[in-house]
């Protein structure tokens, strides 16, 4: 997005990061899987915390962003090569180990699964923090910070959406099912961590740019 001005391609861009970042793609299968044995009223609990953490995390990322990486003193490329590295190894979990990325669900409490893993790192993970951070980070107008907090509204509203019709979906997936659609989608998300590494290396200088 630029800087300054707020354009047609700059809003699709951030949508697009944000849909990734912060929308149901990567949650929706674990979600699926944790929810699984508990109630309606339960998992309607296990949803709202979820999205709520996901929602309230987010929005103070993209507000004190900038601050966040001054006062740590990174950069924007540093930080997009970290969460490559963080996401890759979700992606890793998700292929090659066990359902839900290797994270043990037994016998602890719903409302905590649905603050970790959850909504962070599943819902709001790592393509979502760079991306957020680096809005807050080059974004020099209030107009356009006003407008990438819109996008994010209508990103949490589109989960709201799907994670209300998951059940449906789940009544339709057997476990073998959901077990090769995590790892269908745990590739494409390992893609996605190389990519976001790459950016960062060339965003650092390291290597060339990168054509997408």
């Amino acid at each position: 997005m630029d800087e300054t001005s707020i354009t047609a391609a700059g809003a699709i861009d951030t949508f697009l990061v944000l849909l990734i970042g912060i929308g149901p793609k990567l949650a929706l299968v674990p979600f699926l899987e944790f929810t699984a044995g508990l109630d309606a009223a339960t998992r309607g609990r296990v949803l709202r915390k979820m999205l709520v953490t996901a929602a309230v995390v987010a929005v103070a990322l993209i507000v004190t962003g900038e601050l966040l990486r001054g006062l740590l003193h990174f950069s924007v490329a540093s930080l997009s090569i970290a969460g490559g590295i963080i996401l890759l190894v979700l992606a890793v979990g998700m292929v090659l180990g066990q359902a839900n990325g290797g994270h043990r669900t037994e016998g602890k409490d719903p409302m905590q699964l649905a603050q970790f893993p959850l909504a962070v790192p599943y819902l709001l993970n790592p393509v979502g923090i760079v991306g957020l951070v680096t809005i807050s980070a080059e974004a020099e107008s209030i107009g356009v910070l006003a407008l990438a907090i819109g996008i994010l509204a209508v990103v949490l509203l589109i989960d709201v959406v799907v994670f209300r019709f998951a059940n449906r979906v789940s009544a339709k997936l057997d476990e073998n099912r959901m077990l090769v659609t995590e790892k269908v989608f745990g590739f494409l998300i390992a893609a996605i961590a190389v990519q976001l590494i790459l950016d960062g290396l060339a965003t650092a200088g390291i290597i060339g740019p990168i054509t997408h």
